[in-house]
């Protein structure tokens, strides 16, 4: 949002560069400490809540699974899609695709991979317990919450001539939608919905690279049902089951993606259009449209 944003400013003539973008620290928030029930009671961490207590909103957790069953989509398409997407994810290391992407704060080793990446089998991803009954959530097939930061630098397009016209992304077309609280997790699926309607005479077929930041396989997995898009433009590098979601920080990092992707790719895979998606708790969804500038 802060991206389309700066792009709206930029468009229309109040200003000529501007930063935009998203960062989170999880790992330095407060925890949440609950009121002890009895005087010599110790606090206690607070965790996950049900919506039971809130009819109007459910948990990501809660929302998905309702999902799941709405879609009728299995523990086992889930976890089939979590596996694909860590071996994406792979597939880009090796390709060295990431490089200029992800910026070490001090050059470790560590620093230049994302966190969660690794090489589970599906016998990993199966004997994982469900996270909420029996459900079939995991912890293998959701996204953990991350650290992390991304922004982007929007010019216009006297400055981008002036600069040599270097590799860029132009936004196309975005747009911005509610749902009912309990559906949260169908928001990106009605804001790629709503973006499209508004694409004119693009297709979704059309579009090379769909960056979306899952909270779990199951938004992932009901996004690319319900609009038939193919595995191979649905997260190409592996998403937020892989990498993490790093919540203020996600959208930022879809563009960054879509970045890599359509400009700094050799000139052979570079995807001429891309999207950005996601969906954030409460039921607010965004979409965003972008093509690659020549």
């Amino acid at each position: 949002a802060a991206i389309v944003d700066g792009a709206r400013l930029i468009a229309t003539g109040e200003a000529e560069a501007i930063v935009a973008g998203g960062a989170e620290a999880l790992s330095m928030a407060p925890w949440q400490l609950a009121k002890p029930r009895a005087l010599h009671q110790s606090p206690r961490v607070v965790g996950f809540t049900s919506s039971t207590e809130d009819a109007n909103e459910a948990h990501a957790l809660e929302a998905d699974e309702a999902l799941a069953s709405r879609m009728k989509i299995s523990r086992h398409q889930q976890d089939e899609f979590a596996l694909r997407s860590h071996l994406k994810a792979a597939a880009a290391v090796d390709a060295r695709r990431f490089v200029k992407e992800i910026v070490a704060l001090k050059a470790t080793a560590d620093e230049a991979r994302d966190q969660s990446a690794g090489e589970p089998d599906m016998d990993d991803l199966q004997d994982a317990p469900p996270l909420l009954g029996e459900g079939t959530l995991t912890a293998a097939n959701t996204s953990a919450l991350h650290d992390g930061a991304a922004f982007a630098v929007i010019v216009s397009d006297a400055l981008w001539a002036e600069l040599g016209r270097p590799p860029a992304l132009r936004l196309a077309a975005s747009t911005m939608i509610a749902t009912a609280a309990r559906e949260s997790a169908e928001a990106p699926i009605v804001a790629l919905q709503r973006l499209m309607s508004r694409a004119g005479s693009i297709r979704i077929e059309d579009i090379g690279d769909i960056e979306l930041s899952e909270t779990s396989a199951v938004q992932a997995v009901a996004l690319r049902n319900a609009l038939s898009l193919s595995d191979t433009a649905l997260n190409p590098d592996g998403g937020a089951i892989v990498r993490g979601h790093a919540l203020g920080a996600a959208g930022a990092v879809l563009v960054a993606r879509l970045f890599t992707r359509m400009a700094r790719a050799p000139a052979a895979e570079r995807a001429k259009l891309g999207a950005a998606v996601l969906g954030a708790r409460g039921g607010l969804g965004i979409a965003a449209l972008f093509e690659a500038a020549s």
